[in-house]
């Protein structure tokens, strides 16, 4: 028997392969399929079931690309309905894989046909829990994301203290809980960065398994504190339900070759969006194509395409670091639904100021730079684009919170007549917030790199645990 956790840091994101004697399956699998194809085929086994925990709001999976080049069944729980073929799985209804067997308990709560995997094997034993959003390591699945007219966030939070309750918290404390998504997933409120742990540790951690928690303290706890889920979610759940572009057909449009002169014709059109997704540095130093936004390939790529850019059919075109990623870009952004990549600037942005075209820079400054020049006030408008609740614990004194997550519905209170000085952490979110001032015409804007972490090695002060109804 095999299990081998596939960990996908820039969604947070955990799928699992399972086999067993020639039979595998697949638990929540991403957009792309070859990774699991080849996987199968180097222990020579049938790729069996595709196992759905539920239907995901925050990355498109790839179950029915999957099923079509594989001939595996795909296995919902109770009451759900896709536009493909599915199998709908019974409450403890077993799945057998080999020599071992795959057991789906209905966990509802996350959403109502969420259900999580029971793994069986030969000898009776049960190992792993693999619990999709229904509980994750120190944390529970947000109950919001399913609401309907006759179901409030209240009544699934309430379906969640039974699943809990009733399903996971009676099995062995040592088996080992394996959940959908870790730290950084908008999926849930305080998830820990370990992408596992036994389900005893969990009782004695995780808030929402406290033994002496009442049904009320739970629905409480969970629905206290829930943000804004991002823009994409709900068209990421319709996407999943239904049958989309094939991911072959979508690497093959989006890693099309563009010379110079089809790129620049292109990345004036209106229509057309220019995403640089090169390193901090080269796009600080080399400049970008007039408009284009920064969205950095090995940050948090699939969040923010999917957080900022409204349309999930946005036509994208892009610039790469290295020409031997370009094939990945397209997968990056149909994780999170943007199947409508047309191509790449053929030769980098070298070949393109090579051609003699015009690129935009935004000016750079260090931590120490930026607190100079903001006691000494030449910095007109300093923002701090991290989320409210990084600002409220610390802030520079002097600096507002203008979040990056909501840098479009603030972006009239911005005066592109002002100059602008950004910091988020580390330096990655606010680079992208400059590259979109940028874009919407403010000129004068400045990235601090290094950020926050870069600013407190300074005497700057300090503020912490001011009351967010003072923010920006």
């Amino acid at each position: 028997m095999k299990v081998e956790q596939l960990f996908t840091g820039c969604l947070a994101e955990m799928a699992y392969y399972i086999e067993s004697n020639g039979e595998a399956a697949i638990i929540d699998p991403l957009r792309e399929t070859e990774p699991y194809v080849r996987m199968a085929e180097a222990d020579k086994a049938t790729i069996k079931y595709i196992f759905l925990t539920h239907f995901h709001a925050d990355f498109v999976s790839g179950q029915y690309d999957l099923a079509q080049k594989t001939g595996a069944t795909i296995v919902f729980g109770p009451g759900a309905k896709a536009e493909y073929e599915i199998y709908n799985g019974k409450d403890d209804e077993d799945f057998k894989i080999g020599d071992i067997k795959i057991r789906l308990l209905h966990t509802p709560g996350h959403t109502m046909e969420s259900s999580s995997y029971l793994l069986i094997d030969k000898d009776g034993n049960t190992p792993y829990i693999f619990s999709g959003d229904a509980l994750f390591i120190g944390d529970v699945g947000r109950p919001d994301l399913a609401v309907k007219s006759d179901l409030t966030q209240a009544d699934l939070a309430s379906h969640l203290f039974d699943s809990l309750r009733n399903k996971i918290m009676p099995l062995p404390d040592d088996i080992i809980v394996y959940p959908n998504h870790g730290a950084g997933s908008a999926c849930g409120k305080n998830m820990s960065s370990e992408t596992f742990d036994t389900l005893g540790n969990q009782k004695k951690t995780n808030y929402a398994l406290r033994a002496d928690m009442t049904r009320e303290e739970f629905v409480e706890e969970v629905t206290t504190g829930l943000k804004t889920p991002p823009q994409y979610f709900p068209n990421n759940v319709r996407m999943n339900r239904s049958i989309n572009t094939s991911i072959d057909e979508i690497i093959h449009k989006g890693s099309t070759p563009l010379d110079a002169a089809t790129f620049h014709e292109m990345s004036e059109q209106k229509d057309i969006l220019v995403i640089d997704t090169r390193s901090k540095e080269s796009y600080t130093e080399e400049g970008t194509v007039p408009g284009a936004w920064y969205i950095g390939l090995d940050g948090n790529f699939a969040p923010y395409v999917g957080a900022l850019i409204k349309d999930i059919d946005q036509k994208i075109i892009f610039i790469a670091e290295d020409e031997t990623r370009v094939n990945e870009i397209p997968i990056r952004f149909s994780r999170v639904g943007y199947d409508n990549t047309l191509g790449y600037l053929f030769g980098g942005l070298k070949n393109w100021i090579d051609h003699g075209y015009e690129v935009d820079k935004i000016g750079s400054i260090s931590g120490h730079e930026f607190w100079e020049r903001l006691k000494s006030g030449n910095i007109e408008k300093p923002l701090d684009v991290r989320k409210e609740s990084e600002y409220v614990s610390q802030h520079v004194v002097g600096v507002e919170n203008f979040p990056l997550d909501f840098i479009h519905s603030n972006f009239a209170e911005i005066n592109p007549d002002k100059e602008y000085a950004i910091h988020c952490e580390t330096g990655y979110r606010s680079l992208i917030a400059a590259s979109i001032f940028q874009a919407n015409g403010v000129k004068n804007v400045i990235d601090v790199r290094g950020g926050f972490d870069d600013i407190i090695e300074t005497d700057a002060p300090v503020s912490e645990y001011v009351c967010p109804t003072t923010l920006l």
